[in-house]
């Protein structure tokens, strides 16, 4: 496996079934390590709650994250990520 270099990356999630969060919030904690900061916002109004991650990680980590996030029905999840890594 190459050795690549972190980024920084923000990831947006939407939580549209509430009933899926446990398992958002599971696979956040495994790439805790990887979290620099997490804001959630509950918007009632629409039944769903946002998420918006801040992570150090490699692109590979933010790749396998997003995918997997993504796979969870009733979930949407986009990634930016940096150009550079350090």
């Amino acid at each position: 496996m190459e050795n690549q270099e972190k980024r920084l990356a923000l990831v947006g999630i939407l939580v549209e079934d509430l009933n899926a969060a446990q398992q958002v919030n599971a696979l956040l904690h495994e790439c805790a390590h990887f979290i620099v900061g997490r804001m959630g916002i509950p918007y009632r109004q629409y039944g769903v709650s946002v998420i918006s991650v801040v992570l150090d990680a490699t692109p590979n980590d933010i790749s396998s994250l997003c995918g997997k996030l993504g796979r969870i029905k009733g979930i949407s999840v986009k990634s930016l990520q940096t150009k550079a890594g350090k």
